[in-house]
């Protein structure tokens, strides 16, 4: 397609249909390749890595968020000159993506098993190339400007390449090591997760105090368990060895009960006196202190639990139960034995799952890791230093401290989906090989009967590499030399431990510089009750719907304009018809001006003596917000910019300015009506181009439409940055004078009830010289604006009677209401009202003093009986003020 040549306003649709405009503008972007970013060493880079949705994923409104401040922040940098690339990718998400096709297959009646690895893989790529574009898509719906020549999949070959280069760099230096060690494991997903992949909520459950009686004796130690279905797994009892209680216990013996073995009491500084009984069970195969505690005391490991969370041979007779069925059947057995001393009701916090929120167990088996400490080290200190800056600052703390604690991250996952361990042993002789490429024999005993290690990097591995995989590393390529380190990362705060201290720590192990210079982080968007949207709570709102149904632009006007950078942000359907609204306002307001160009000559510059009040003003007001809309989208205060922006728009041009531009345009003088038509056009055009990279829709289609628009699109226009020439202080405040005027006339009429149309005689007292000139100079605006006529004087001899008044900037105001109105038909009308109030203002009075109601009314019922006498108390005095006028 091609660009919207200059047509006049006629031509533009009476209503904004953001369908119609969003399809073909898109369009002609990508066609046009418009995004595209090739290498010019000439200019300055700017550069963002997309966070890369799951593939398996449709947008949501964290995406939406997301991918509308990146867009922002590229649109814009792009329009100030940068040489600007936003480079988009998908992540090819392990565990979610292989559940989706085991899904199929169930389905179809079959299983990953019975269709065998290889066979499994091919659906699983069939499944991606099917339904994995389908996010990318949804992006270019809400008007992401990325570079989709550009688009990269953690497992295309580049990114596969630099995966295996990592692994293999990390095993030559000893920082992936192999071993047997508790982990986190899913029963469900049937695979380990990290510790940042666990979600601990707060769940209600008991404490458990059983008997463990001493052996050959009548004493016995009490101990406390939320879990006791563990106990079978008990290898002995830990108490605190200063802990005088148990002084005489420690190195006796225990009889397990119900499994009958004999277990030590043991002394360790891990016991905490204070909580519970001070005595602990030791399960060093189900919990991560204990088995710490079982490798320095040389204890056995017994698993009871197995990778099902079904109960184990070493249970006894409760193999084969579920874990729970298993705890309900034992606490009975235990209490009627007598081991069970009592149950208290205990809230603790149960690790889940993050991806399907199942209870993970704590299990110890044999999985590959990170060594942490040496990669974490330059990590800390790149924060420390000011190479990586978080915005807010807040979260640099929250940064450090996760690394500085952190502890070593487990990266196998028991999946077949995902980037198989390039790791091999000899079926002959036992010996492990890492290699980049499949061996073709032992490097020890030249066999040739090789297996893989049947296991997956987590899938963070590769998003860790992210902003240099995608940029051609391992390979030295120009893009990697010329947009390497990337400028910011815009991330949402929940993925912090999980995305951004992993590529920093690869980012600076690998290319020797931090990956990017700011991590702008996010919050999240909650319902608008302030709660996580979520399928379970049926409150998730589908961004693709709100693009149907109210367009694009408005979806991200309100999202950013509620956006503060690391804060959480509520979804309001009423922000979003408001978001709507300024699409109309703009669309409105621009179609006038444009029905207003069609004889204009805009090679025709404005002469600057013909240049009113008003315009020098709105000149002024429009470098004051281009200033103020830049120097927010330099401190990433987005949505600060975004409210100003509003402000301008709304207020100042469209309700003043253009309210005031009529008259010239309307008037019988051509060289007022050129002079007003250049400032419309001119602040219409430079308007739109701060507005774009906020709402990129509707100002390409009006820029388009403007006869003093240059180039092919908006996007590649010239950022707005007026010059000291439109600055103007003193029409400022000037015009503030005749506006604060103006709005207290407004405010007379509308409390008196003064019919739109019906001119009011408007008397104003100005002492001052210089204040009653500027009046009398630009009466007109006030006429126009405040529907009368003005006199102004130095003094009034007498206040006139039956009139309203108002004091505004040094002058009276007065507006007789004689003839205006009829003030008895007015006062008895008003006074009706008040009785109506007063009488519903009594009635919610005295149910919010009434006991019994707020006892057992719902809070949400008191808080709306809340808001009510809010609101009518606010009526009653409004209506009580405007009887004093009429009283007057």
């Amino acid at each position: 397609m091609t660009a919207v040549k200059n047509q006049p306003g006629t031509d533009m649709p009476k209503a904004y249909d953001p369908g119609a405009v969003e399809a073909r503008w898109y369009g002609f972007w990508e066609e046009n390749k418009f995004f595209r970013a090739e290498v010019k060493p000439d200019r300055e880079p700017f550069c963002i890595v997309m966070p890369p949705p799951n593939v398996t994923g449709q947008l949501h409104m964290g995406h939406a968020l997301d991918n509308t401040l990146q867009d922002i922040l590229t649109r814009w940098r792009r329009m100030q000159g940068f040489n600007a690339l936003w480079l988009p990718g998908t992540d090819h998400a392990g565990i979610a993506t292989q559940a989706k096709v085991e899904e199929q297959l169930v389905r179809e009646g079959a299983s990953r098993h019975q269709l065998g690895r290889d066979k499994f893989l091919e659906r699983v790529w069939e499944w991606k190339y099917q339904y994995g574009g389908r996010i990318t898509h949804q992006l270019r719906k809400l008007g992401a400007s990325c570079d989709w020549d550009r688009e990269r999949f953690t497992m295309d070959e580049g990114c596969s390449e630099a995966v295996r280069e990592v692994f293999l760099r990390l095993f030559e230096k000893g920082l992936i090591y192999r071993g047997h060690y508790i982990t986190n494991w899913c029963p469900k997903c049937n695979t380990t997760i990290s510790d940042i992949e666990v979600e601990h909520l707060d769940k209600p459950g008991h404490f458990y105090y059983i008997k463990y009686p001493v052996k050959d004796s009548d004493q016995f130690i009490a101990i406390a368990t939320t879990r006791p279905e563990t106990m079978l797994g008990d290898v002995a009892v830990a108490v605190h060895p200063e802990d005088e209680r148990y002084s005489g216990l420690v190195g006796k013996t225990l009889i397990l009960p119900v499994a009958g073995r004999e277990i030590p009491v043991i002394a360790d500084d891990y016991v905490d006196p204070e909580f519970g009984t001070g005595a602990v069970k030791i399960t060093p195969a189900h919990d991560p202190n204990d088995f710490e505690v079982g490798v320095r005391h040389n204890l056995p490991q017994v698993q009871v639990i197995d990778k099902d969370a079904l109960m184990t041979g070493e249970a006894g007779k409760y193999k084969g139960l579920d874990r729970w069925e298993c705890r309900k059947q034992l606490v009975k057995e235990l209490d009627s034995l007598g081991y069970l001393i009592k149950v208290d009701d205990h809230t603790h916090a149960v690790g889940h799952c993050y991806r399907c929120t199942t209870v993970i167990e704590p299990m110890l088996s044999k999985q590959w890791f990170v060594r942490m400490k040496p990669l974490a080290e330059p990590a800390i200190q790149a924060a420390k230093d000011g190479r990586i800056r978080f915005l807010p600052e807040r979260f640099t703390k929250v940064y450090l401290n996760w690394m500085e604690n952190i502890r070593d991250w487990c990266i196998s996952r028991q999946l077949w989906w995902g980037h198989r361990i390039p790791v091999w042993y000899c079926e002959d002789c036992g010996e492990m090989t890492a290699s980049r490429d499949t061996p073709k024999e032992c490097s020890k005993c030249k066999g040739t009967k090789l297996e893989q290690d049947p296991d997956v990097l987590d899938t963070w591995f590769s998003s860790a590499l992210w902003p240099f995989s995608t940029l051609g590393w391992p390979k030295k390529t120009v893009d990697l030399a010329y947009f390497y380190p990337t400028s910011v990362l815009v991330t949402g705060r929940d993925i912090i431990f999980f995305w951004v201290a992993r590529m920093i720590f690869s980012g600076l192990e690998f290319m020797g510089e931090v990956p990017f210079k700011d991590v702008f982080i996010h919050g999240l968007v909650l319902d608008a009750l302030g709660r996580k949207m979520s399928k379970s709570l049926g409150n998730g709102v589908d961004p693709i719907d709100v693009i149907e149904n109210h367009g694009a632009d408005s979806l991200r006007f309100m999202l950013v304009t509620g956006n503060t950078p690391g804060n959480d942000l509520r979804f309001h359907y009423e922000r979003l018809e408001g978001a709507r609204n300024f699409n109309n306002k703009i669309w409105n307001a621009s179609r006038f001006v444009l029905m207003n160009l069609y004889d204009y000559d805009h090679e025709q510059k404005a002469d600057p003596k013909r240049l009113t009040l008003a315009d020098r003003w709105i000149y002024s007001r429009f470098r004051a917000a281009a200033a103020g809309v830049t120097a927010n989208l330099e401190k990433y205060e987005l949505g600060e910019a975004a409210r100003l922006l509003y402000e301008f728009i709304w207020n100042e041009f469209c309700d003043w300015y253009i309210e005031l531009a009529k008259q010239r345009l309307y008037g019988a003088d051509p060289l007022e009506r050129a002079t007003a038509q250049h400032v419309l056009a001119e602040v219409l055009k430079g308007t739109l181009e701060l507005l774009h990279p906020f709402m990129p829709f509707i100002t390409e289609d009006i820029w388009q439409r403007l006869p003093v628009h240059r180039g092919r699109t908006i996007m590649k226009a010239a950022w707005p940055a007026p010059g000291k020439e439109y600055n103007d202080p003193e029409a400022e405040v000037e015009m503030e004078a005749l506006m604060e005027i103006i709005r207290s006339v407004r405010h007379i009429r509308s409390e008196v009830n003064v019919p739109p149309g019906k001119k009011a005689d408007i008397l104003i007292e100005a002492p001052e010289k210089k204040t009653r000139e500027l009046i009398q100079k630009w009466s007109g605006y006030i006429e126009t604006l405040a529907a009368g006529r003005v006199q102004t004087v130095e003094t009034l001899a007498d206040k006139p009677d039956q009139a309203a008044h108002a004091a505004a900037r040094g002058v009276e105001i007065y507006v007789p209401l004689k003839g205006l109105i009829d003030i008895n038909q007015e006062t008895a009308r008003l006074t009706k009202e008040l009785g109506v109030i007063e009488k519903d203002l009594a009635k919610i009075k005295g149910k919010l003093s009434n006991d019994g109601f707020l006892a057992k009314a719902p809070a949400d019922v008191i808080e709306k009986e809340k808001a009510k006498e809010s609101e009518l108390s606010g009526k009653r005095d409004s209506i009580t003020g405007r009887l004093k006028i009429l009283g007057k």
